[in-house]
């Protein structure tokens, strides 16, 4: 059966990431995302061809809204180090434009069930955490480049520990939720990373 006239392909990615965000690779069921998606499941392989290709469509989906919410909200500060701490801020306050639905990321998610059987797109999810920390890094490079940070600093080692901070963070999100605890720790990053100011 082909898919029905309603199907809107940008629509189903958007409702088969949140299911397989929330639930996990393995705990997705075709019921799940038959539901998600209000599609039958020959609609489902017609437009995607795979539970597979399903999943890692929905990662790339997520992995580029990633990438722009982090445009957004990462670099509207003139000083590197502030776009860095003021992001940690929002994460930890539960900025929408930031936080997403409040969980675990789901590149960690992703990483840690699939990087043994389905090592294709756990590599894909470390791809896409080794394409964050690039980023970072380049942010702690401006910053170096500025001035704003040591010379001799290692902007490498620098990117990992946000890295760090920002999936630590995402992690009691998860566990606790948006709590007076959970913002203080955040406040207690953010300011890690502006005491590296020369």
């Amino acid at each position: 059966m082909g898919r029905p006239p309603s199907y809107d392909r940008e629509t189903a990615l958007d409702q088969a990431l949140e299911t397989f965000w929330a639930k996990g690779y393995h705990a997705t069921s075709l019921k799940d995302l038959e539901a998600a998606l209000k599609m039958n499941p020959g609609s489902i392989y017609a437009a995607f061809g795979s539970k597979d290709a399903l999943f890692e469509a929905a990662l790339d989906r997520y992995a580029a809204r990633s990438k722009k919410l982090w445009a957004e909200n990462g670099g509207g500060y003139d000083s590197p180090l502030s776009s860095l701490a003021n992001f940690l801020r929002d994460l930890g306050g539960g900025s929408p434009t930031v936080q997403g639905p409040g969980r675990a990321c789901m590149l960690i998610k992703t990483l840690l069930e699939l990087s043994g059987r389905e090592g294709e797109l756990g590599q894909k999810a470390r791809g896409f955490l080794d394409a964050n920390e690039a980023d970072f890094k380049a942010v702690f490079d401006r910053a170096r480049d500025l001035g704003e940070i040591a010379p001799d600093a290692d902007t490498d080692l620098l990117a990992m520990r946000m890295l760090s901070f920002v999936f630590g963070l995402r992690v009691q999100l998860e566990k606790e939720g948006l709590t007076d605890r959970v913002a203080a720790h955040a406040e207690d990053l953010a300011q890690q990373i502006e005491a590296l100011r020369v």
